[in-house]
């Protein structure tokens, strides 16, 4: 990775920290939404998922258009357009206007997710890839390290105010405007070579292609598997299990950055050793870990901050490698329409997920305590064995591979090009 691939990639890995940020704060605040704006469980839960169904449709949207401008451009549109959405999110007064502003930033963050694995696909190989997206994937692992742990931190300090962090994470991405416009280099190699026919061949032909669509079904059922259990995970652990807020801000940290190793280490480690491997054992063993977090007893603090550093290593392991084989079943030429309909199964997963653990879970009004969290956890573990059957069929042999090459060769590799003129 020479010196404009590194700028470009840590740049990259910027924005995607405040778009991860910008989800995964919802997490943690939980504590203090539920019980500042008193709603249920379903209430938060639909909060959580409006972001995620927003983020569809307008993943959707913009298959049709994705590989018809340049990346550069139609980034920036996005990364303004969310944080309008978070800026929202920062001065909303109650639940309806925070609701509204939830959609907002889904629907333009749900657009930065297939940008920015578009653009990583496209400037480096598969041989190379796995380290690359490990880098821009780490973002949730510093989101983790860093923004949920400072997140709670802030909202306690300063009297439960939980719209600081929302206005915080605006602020940070308002900065990486004028660096972006600056550093990002112009990317239209793709629009060079032949693209879909039709304005709507961006969504029919994955469907025509047995192995992408098997890709999109695959994608859409790990990520219902994978979320199912996550957003009541800090409520679960305050109003059920008794650990205080620095408790959990600890284990967010601990966790956090068990999830940067696995991110960074692991995905280097994937490129010589084969990145399906590496998925299957992850969740597997993560299928345990799923068992022990929804019947978890009262734990030491020791013993919790060990727990929850396994289980976000392998969580984020299981994620970064099924990335980076996503990519590879598509030539670049239609990669990003494609990646912009797989975000968006992933979003619709997401969401769907957060809606039915909201209706599986109950909260009491009085204690906030959860119940049937449990049941979460078992719907975690069969979706997921549905989903590790139908990836390993896609996967076993698209990893052995390199890039599945497109009509015009030259064309596949302009933007490597344009980044050795540019350093």
């Amino acid at each position: 990775m020479n010196k404009t691939e590194r700028a470009i990639i840590f740049l990259l890995a910027a924005i995607n920290f405040t778009q991860v940020l910008d989800f995964v704060n919802m997490v943690p605040l939980s504590i203090y939404l539920i019980p500042d704006l008193h709603i249920s469980a379903f209430q938060f839960s639909t909060l959580v998922a409006s972001y995620s169904i927003s983020a569809f449709f307008s993943g959707i949207i913009a298959a049709l258009l994705i590989d018809r401008h340049d990346r550069k451009i139609s980034l920036l549109i996005a990364f303004t357009g969310f944080l309008i959405g978070s800026f929202a999110c920062g001065i909303a007064p109650n639940y309806v206007t925070l609701l509204i502003a939830r959609i907002i930033s889904g629907t333009f963050g749900g657009l930065l997710g297939a940008q920015l694995y578009s653009i990583v696909a496209d400037i480096f190989s598969y041989e190379r890839r796995g380290r690359a997206m490990g880098i821009v994937m780490s973002a949730f692992a510093i989101a983790s390290v860093i923004g949920m742990p400072l997140s709670l931190l802030l909202t306690n300090v300063f009297n439960s105010n939980w719209h600081l962090p929302f206005l915080a994470n605006g602020f940070v991405g308002l900065l990486l405007l004028p660096l972006m416009i600056k550093y990002l280099p112009s990317l239209k190699g793709h629009i060079t070579t032949q693209g879909p026919s039709t304005l709507f061949g961006s969504l029919t032909n994955p469907m025509k292609v047995p192995i992408q669509r098997s890709a999109l079904i695959f994608s859409c059922l790990f990520m219902f598997g994978h979320f199912l259990v996550i957003p009541f995970i800090p409520s679960y652990l305050q109003f059920n299990n008794g650990f205080t807020i620095l408790q959990i801000a600890l284990i967010l940290l601990c966790g956090g950055l068990a999830s940067f190793a696995a991110a960074i280490y692991l995905g280097r480690f994937s490129d010589k050793k084969g990145k399906l491997p590496i998925f299957l054992w992850s969740v597997f063993i993560s299928l345990f870990l799923v068992v022990i977090l929804t019947n978890m007893p009262t734990l030491n603090v020791l013993i919790a901050l060990l727990f929850f550093a396994v289980l976000f290593l392998v969580v984020t392991s299981r994620i970064v490698m099924a990335q980076s084989m996503i990519s590879n079943v598509v030539s670049q030429n239609q990669r990003g329409s494609f990646m912009s309909v797989n975000g968006s199964m992933q979003q619709l997963g997401q969401g769907m997920a957060s809606l039915i653990a909201g209706v599986i879970v109950k909260t009491n009004r009085t204690t906030h305590q959860l119940s049937n969290y449990n049941w979460v956890g078992y719907l975690s573990i069969a979706v997921l064995i549905i989903a590790v059957i139908i990836g390993n069929k896609i996967f076993k042999t698209i990893d052995k591979t390199s890039d599945i090459p497109s009509d015009d060769e030259q064309s596949l590799r302009s933007n490597e090009l344009q980044l050795d003129i540019i350093e």
